[in-house]
């Protein structure tokens, strides 16, 4: 199969953009549960192009969040829940301004190999490059990589620019057929997945030729471009250090350079670094998830498009007495379509 490689990106206008994100997740317990500890990394960075005008998140029941920023600038809002509920609203919203990417060379050239191991061996990009917990090599990955031809033949930006293509066009984009917790095996012998599985796939393809490749976190605003990514959805993509041009993004569920379409959130490894929700619940219950995503571009940031309900219904107060349960804790997290 001839793959040719990503297109590069048109030259941007130079006006900004303008985001509203709506993400709201709910757990719903088969009974009633007594505490429930929650990380959110649902923040959009505020950092190159990329700004945050508003964020606001709430929960229901009702918690205290707390922030902090961890070792790679994502903002981390935290909270406890201490008392009997079945279920957990999360509701989160958050207005991002864009600005035009700069434009990026056709190529680069053949000695930018050398310029990128001299970066890697002189600064600090060890653990971009080290196998991680969902991104690294297997005898399935090393299959592919043969597959795809995967040489340092022609130069950094060329290589990472045809390699989105080939897992594009390998991989059928499939929701369902992995799930949150799946290893990179699973989409190497299904060919399928969704964009944590693309992401994944070509972050330990990335890393096995010698370039620092990390895992972003975030959404994708696609009502102007057809493309199979699943609508108002989380999203993932991964961002390749190249010398004199820094950290560049590539989707290969999109089959796309990342730009202003692409609203990022939380940068780190793999997934295990960045889901939107990650916690635990004391109780005897099983969970049930919903989520409800929506993006939405808008002319001004002050001029908000009014709120809708969502799929499962309004934020409400459903609590309903329950006898305590008793119960060690348990896991619980979204994944990225």
């Amino acid at each position: 199969m001839q793959v040719q490689p990503v297109p590069l990106p048109t030259s941007p206008t130079h006006e900004p953009r303008f985001y509203v994100i709506r993400h709201a997740t709910r757990f719903r317990y088969s009974s009633a549960i007594s505490e429930s500890v929650m990380e959110l990394r649902m923040c959009p960075r505020t950092a190159t192009h990329q700004r945050t005008l508003s964020f606001h998140a709430s929960t229901n029941p009702r918690a205290q969040l707390f922030e902090y920023t961890d070792h790679l600038q994502n903002i981390v809002h935290h909270f406890n829940i201490t008392r009997q509920h079945k279920q957990l609203f999360i509701n989160v919203e958050a207005v991002v301004q864009q600005s035009p990417t700069l434009d990026l060379p056709p190529s680069l050239t053949l000695e930018h190999w050398q310029k990128l191991d001299q970066m890697v061996q002189t600064s600090d990009y060890w653990e971009m490059l080290q196998p991680s917990y969902f991104a690294k090599p297997t005898d399935l990955l090393l299959a592919l990589a043969q597959e795809f031809g995967l040489s340092r033949q022609q130069d950094p930006l060329t290589t990472l620019r045809l390699l989105t293509s080939q897992v594009y066009h390998t991989f059928q984009y499939t929701p369902n057929a992995t799930q949150v917790d799946s290893p990179i095996d699973d989409a190497l012998r299904l060919r399928k997945g969704v964009c944590q599985d693309f992401s994944h796939v070509m972050i330990s393809l990335c890393r096995w030729l010698g370039i620092p490749a990390r895992y972003v976190s975030g959404y994708l605003f696609h009502r102007e471009q057809e493309t199979r990514v699943a609508n108002d959805a989380t999203h993932a993509w991964v961002e390749a250090l190249l010398p004199d041009l820094g950290w560049v993004g590539f989707d290969p569920t999109a089959n796309r350079m990342a730009g202003v379409q692409h609203i990022r959130v939380a940068l780190g490894r793999d997934y295990e670094d960045v889901p939107p929700t990650k916690g635990i619940f004391r109780g005897t219950a099983e969970s049930e998830l919903s989520v409800a995503v929506q993006v939405l571009r808008v002319s001004e940031p002050n001029h908000l498009p009014p709120q809708q309900d969502l799929p499962f219904g309004s934020v409400r107060n459903l609590l309903q007495p329950e006898a305590e349960p008793t119960a060690s804790f348990q896991y619980q997290q979204q994944q990225q379509q």
